[in-house]
């Protein structure tokens, strides 16, 4: 059984979001921010947040691609706002997933790297807790925390405080937050189009299948999104299932958070798509990689179309994000540049993303920030863009952006550091955290090694500064390692077997 964890009464969607909507409109008329009463005083808002897996920061032609064509993607940025600074909140996908469910740093939940798949942990099957021994060979000089099979179901997720106050639910695509129990019909959606534990789709052509795989799931394809056209690419069959509900609930307040499995491996795309960005200087995978990224533009627009023409556009907000920067393994199948490296990575190119947030009527449209923002903020904007308190029982980490997004970039937000952290071996030098304070950027590892840069006149990370900014590299530190503890984050600890 659940727990009811909600402080706030609960109030009908329609009350709070008009004493709320007064409330802005009043402070937008003191501020001249861009707003537009009528909707304010309309039915509620709906939400869609979109959500690409690893997309990186340069992946999208309103990032400064010359590449990817994605003109419907743009329109977000045209008729909304776009951060130059927006972050995962990891370099890696299922602590993003998390801290986009609950605004809360991956650090504090406890899931700081991507989930294993039931298929992918042998006969283990599903244990009764999750993990708690440290793990560690040898041949490693730190014990690291293991990360767990599934999301805690004490954690509260946006669709279940939306849920409890009349809003229909659904999630269409990568969930990759745990077994069956914690998919997302257990996590409090009403709806769920194929999120399971998968960290890749098995195929993106229907069936959507491997059906020589060992695997009895992965032969079967994707739970809750069986075959219904065979060919059919995974994308488009996201966007018809969003489509499809934005037609049903068109009179209910509705939240949908769509997921794509794109533009993940395997690496597939039509053909036809494919084709049209083979160039000189670009590979057979950097073509099928960008008819992916353009999957996504086709899904976008068909949303768009869809709130057009049933005239929910001013009272539809859309965020749209990625889980991790993009991979970047010397350009395959995608490039980060100027951002250092990419997905895994504690660089700029692994947890650097698009992030762009249109609601006509409320954010002027084309406007720009280079406020660092952040996966853990998404929950608490659109709580607030709702007219919905957050749960007052547990620590909420990130910030509503709305006043900001409401005042063309002008209201700052009440911060100035974001951090990461992943206590895990993936790339040399091993476990690391990360704090960013304004401009300045440190990672620490933890076998010892501090790496500190200066963002704003070094973006590609080039030259670590730590030797001369001794002091600076003793004050951040500190700062980390008391906003770590004060989380209880689990960090890695000496190997009393280690050896060389």
């Amino acid at each position: 059984m659940r727990r009811p964890v909600f402080a706030a009464a609960v109030y009908t969607p329609l009350i709070v979001f008009s004493l709320t909507s007064f409330a802005c409109s009043m402070l937008a008329g003191a501020n001249g921010a861009f707003a537009n009463e009528a909707v304010e005083k309309s039915a509620p808002p709906n939400v869609i947040l979109i959500v690409v897996d690893d997309m990186g920061w340069m992946d999208l032609s309103c990032q400064g691609s010359d590449y990817y064509k994605t003109p419907n993607i743009d329109r977000i940025a045209q008729e909304g706002m776009r951060f130059t600074n927006g972050y995962a909140a990891c370099a890696v996908c299922s602590p993003t997933r998390a801290a986009l469910q609950t605004g809360r740093y991956p650090a504090r939940i406890g899931v700081t790297d991507w989930i294993r798949s039931l298929f992918q942990r042998g006969e283990l099957g599903t244990p009764e807790k999750n993990p708690t021994e440290y793990v560690g060979g040898k041949n490693r000089k730190l014990l690291c925390p293991p990360n767990p099979f599934w999301m805690e179901h004490d954690e509260v997720t946006v669709a279940e405080v939306l849920g409890s106050h009349g809003y229909k639910t659904a999630y269409i695509g990568k969930w990759h937050l745990g077994d069956e129990a914690w998919y997302p019909p257990g996590q409090g959606y009403d709806e769920n189009r194929g999120g399971c534990d998968y960290g890749q789709p098995p195929s993106y052509f229907d069936p959507y299948n491997q059906p020589k795989h060992r695997h009895p799931m992965i032969r079967a394809g994707i739970p809750s999104l069986p075959g219904r056209k065979a060919g059919e690419f995974l994308t488009h069959r996201e966007a018809d299932e969003a489509v499809q509900l934005i037609r049903q609930w068109k009179d209910k307040p509705f939240f949908i958070n769509l997921g794509h499995y794109a533009v993940h491996t395997p690496i597939q795309a039509i053909d036809e798509v494919a084709a049209k960005y083979k160039q000189d200087g670009k590979s057979d995978v950097n073509a099928k990689y960008a008819a992916m990224v353009e999957s996504i533009d086709d899904s976008t627009q068909q949303i768009l179309q869809t709130l057009q023409e049933l005239n929910l556009d001013d009272r539809t907000m859309i965020i749209f994000t990625s889980d991790n920067g993009g991979l970047d393994n010397g350009g395959r199948p995608t490039e980060n540049a100027p951002l250092r490296s990419g997905k895994g990575y504690a660089y700029e190119g692994g947890i650097r993303v698009p992030f762009l947030v249109r609601w006509p009527g409320q954010i002027e449209p084309g406007t720009l920030s280079d406020t660092p923002v952040c996966s853990i903020d998404v929950f608490p904007t659109i709580l607030d863009a709702v007219g919905v308190t957050a749960p007052t029982d547990r620590e909420i980490d990130g910030l509503s952006l709305l006043p900001l997004l409401r005042s063309a970039g002008q209201t700052p937000l009440k911060r100035d550091e974001l951090i990461w952290h992943f206590p895990h071996y993936r790339h040399a030098p091993g476990p690391y955290s990360i704090l960013r304070k304004g401009n300045w950027k440190l990672i620490q590892f933890d076998e010892g090694i501090s790496e500190l840069y200066d963002l704003e006149n070094d973006l590609s990370e080039s030259n670590n500064l730590a030797e001369q900014e001794a002091e600076k590299v003793k004050t951040m530190r500190a700062r980390l390692s008391a906003i770590l503890e004060s989380m209880d984050a689990k960090r890695p600890i000496a190997n009393p077997e280690f050896s060389r």
